[in-house]
């Protein structure tokens, strides 16, 4: 096994993590892409996009909430796949959920995070200011609070992404991982740098919001400005005291950094070539693959296809 204590430590609690998620999970299917690709190239997409609350969430909640005590309720803030994983794993142990929500949230949304039987409290203003109030909460000892990346079960979790990978194609030479707060990037790179040591992790950030990029560059969490996105699963900062940085920092072998035009030609390639509807973040791993395509000829290329929890009149205006 090879990567540091660090890395291999987090690979075996994935290995943990499989066997107590893997009955309540799909083992998505690897893909194999349609496009038009030069001899002996491969691209294929490990998607996600297929998973039962669609995306690849609901590994880390289910990592994280089976190893919980039933008794103890659970809070999150989550306005997307995070809540709606959560409160489907939650459905699944046991537990008590309650997930905050900014006030303004979809109420498609809300209704399916609701419709697991999830408590869930409206909180004036952004998503920012829902995660301070669930934190708040947590603090009062009433609940435990679910980070949706900040966490090594979670980060377990979405570990057992790469051990379906390596089993499903043995000879990988560069995953394309879509980067948000570093959970998935750190759990798929620990599984890859210990067991597939010469597979390449290329992390893709989108520009308009690239905080876990800039803090590798910084080598410390540092603050930057966050613009709209297509990619909005991924959006938001990195936290103060962030477990995923280090790992992420160790496990990626290069960054590339994607436009929102970029992003939005992958989601119509996506939509048009491969028949497949993703949501804009699952579309940025694609873009940094077609970025630099010339410079993975002749190998075999894993796109992670993160989810498909897109908003449908947004995803149908930007692929007409």
């Amino acid at each position: 096994m090879a990567g540091s204590k660090l890395i291999s430590s987090l690979a075996n609690d994935c290995i943990e993590a499989r066997n107590r998620v893997s009955v309540d999970i799909i083992k998505t299917p690897l893909i194999r892409s349609k496009l038009e690709l030069s001899e002996k190239t491969q691209v294929f997409y490990k998607s996600e996009n297929f998973q039962i609350t669609g995306s690849f969430k609901v590994r880390g909640a289910l990592s994280k909430l089976s190893k919980l005590p039933t008794f103890s309720p659970v809070i999150t803030a989550s306005s997307g796949n995070h809540g709606i994983a959560c409160s489907y794993a939650a459905k699944t142990t046991g537990h008590k959920l309650t997930v905050v929500l900014p006030e303004n949230v979809s109420r498609a949304k809300l209704s399916k995070i609701e419709s697991y039987g999830t408590k869930t409290i409206l909180n004036p203003g952004d998503s920012g200011l829902a995660e301070r109030k669930a934190r708040e909460l947590a603090s009062s000892g009433n609940y435990t609070y679910v980070s949706p990346y900040n966490d090594n079960l979670i980060m377990a979790g979405q570990g057992t992404i790469a051990l379906e990978i390596l089993e499903q194609q043995p000879e990988v030479d560069n995953i394309f991982v879509s980067m948000g707060g570093g959970g998935l990037i750190s759990g798929v790179g620990s599984v890859i740098k210990s067991f597939s040591a010469n597979t390449k992790i290329i992390g893709v950030s989108a520009i308009h919001s690239a905080a876990l990029a800039a803090s590798i560059s910084a080598g410390t969490v540092v603050e930057t400005e966050h613009l709209e996105t297509l990619a909005d699963g991924c959006a938001g900062g990195v936290d103060e005291d962030s477990l995923t940085l280090p790992i992420a920092t160790e496990v990626i072998d290069k960054i590339i950094h994607c436009s929102e035009v970029e992003i939005l030609e992958s989601l119509q390639i996506l939509a048009w070539k491969e028949k497949v509807l993703v949501e804009g973040a699952a579309a940025l791993a694609l873009a940094g693959y077609l970025k630099n395509k010339k410079e993975y000829e002749g190998k075999n290329n894993v796109i992670l296809l993160c989810g498909a929890n897109f908003d449908k009149d947004l995803i149908l205006e930007k692929i007409s």
